[in-house]
């Protein structure tokens, strides 16, 4: 049996021929997310890019909000050509979600165009902080209250609006339950509500 977490495409799942555990760092964001204590009046989740749209519609749903889409043209693998905003964001705290972040460009792009459509403010949430190239320093420059990631990649440094999460307990819990030949949807999104 093997437990991963949050993989990049959910199927993936599909190459092995041994049972896979898929994890959602959802069930690490959402208690964070809940602390913040953000007023759903006012709270909107948004994707950064069309991959994203259904992690973010997940969480979305949670919390019994709207979500906006960030639709992004490439010219080129980690250059952006253009980006447009699907949905109203002015007057709204903007949470956007994301499984990977390589060189924060599209965090970066989407938390200033969110911003120029009148958001409040814009965090994002990303699970695997890959933070290649200028990542460092396009999140420190960037109109983004904060980044949080999980530590499933070590960070190379810190910087102030990082923030770490740690995937201990939600491994653990997975781990132990599967040993117990216990449950574990517990821990994904559709089992916490």
């Amino acid at each position: 049996r093997r437990v991963h977490g949050d993989l990049h495409a959910p199927q993936i799942q599909g190459f092995f021929d041994i049972p896979v555990d898929h994890l959602d760092s959802s069930a690490i964001f959402i208690p964070y997310i809940e602390s913040l204590k953000l007023d759903k009046s006012n709270l909107i989740f948004a994707s950064p890019d069309v991959g994203s749209t259904n992690r973010v519609r997940e969480v979305a749903k949670y919390f019994e909000v709207d979500m906006v889409i960030c639709d992004k043209q490439r010219k080129r693998a980690n250059e952006i050509a253009a980006m447009t905003v699907i949905g109203d964001v002015s007057n709204r705290n903007v949470v956007l979600i994301d499984d990977i972040c390589d060189t924060a460009g599209t965090l970066s792009k989407s938390a200033a165009i969110l911003k120029e459509r009148g958001a409040l403010s814009v965090r994002a949430f990303c699970t695997h902080p890959v933070l290649s190239g200028n990542a460092y320093e396009n999140i420190a420059n960037s109109e983004l209250e904060e980044l949080v990631v999980c530590d499933t990649i070590p960070l190379k440094k810190q910087i102030d609006k990082i923030k770490v999460l740690s995937t201990a307990d939600l491994f653990a819990v997975a781990i132990r339950n599967t040993f117990e030949n216990k449950s574990i949807s517990s821990l994904f999104l559709h089992g916490r509500k």
